[in-house]
């Protein structure tokens, strides 16, 4: 298991918990970003596409069970959180293109929130901003946003809630919960 150590010596992980997105959707995300010539930013890989839910940032390695663990008793969702990216946006103080929903579901709201509880106890601090889904398709973006040939209009029906590490410009996997019943 790679794991980056701190100064202190103290092993730890970049992590983040995300909506995957199916390879059906990462190609169609990828062609209609194609189309937007970009020129500015740096493109995010395809590979990397997903919607963030709780970014946790630089954590204990030792602490990763004890948040699988905890997200265990999460009460999931009834039914898989939809969601509509469809407004490109960019994020100046980020530098990030990113498609975004106009509208929040519910489900999705009470999935983030109910993350940022189970995880208080473990000493991880929510984000002091409120939660908007977006999806990033660049980064050190400036200006604004590109004209699109048609509209944005992706359809995300999440069916996992994945824990992800960043390494080294990839993120893998550690950890996935069933969100369809």
């Amino acid at each position: 298991m790679i794991q980056d150590v701190r100064g202190t010596g103290t092993p730890f992980k970049r992590l983040f918990f995300a909506l995957p997105v199916s390879d059906t959707q990462r190609r169609a995300l990828a062609q209609w970003r194609r189309g937007l010539n970009l020129r500015s930013g740096k493109p995010v890989p395809a590979a990397n596409f997903h919607v963030t839910l709780l970014f946790l940032g630089d954590v204990d390695a030792a602490q990763v069970p004890a948040i699988c663990a905890a997200v265990d008793q999460l009460a999931l969702p009834a039914a898989a959180p939809r969601l509509i990216l469809d407004r490109l946006q960019v994020w100046q103080r980020a530098g990030a293109l990113v498609l975004e929903a106009q509208q929040t579901p519910t489900a999705l709201l009470h999935l983030v929130y109910g993350l940022q509880q189970v995880l208080l106890p473990l000493g991880v601090e929510a984000a002091s901003r409120d939660y908007r889904p977006h999806l990033t398709l660049a980064r050190d973006f400036r200006g604004q946003p590109p004209e699109a040939s048609s509209m944005p209009d992706f359809y995300l029906a999440a069916r996992h809630l994945t824990l992800y590490e960043s390494r080294k410009g990839a993120y893998w996997p550690l950890a996935q919960w069933s969100l369809a019943h």
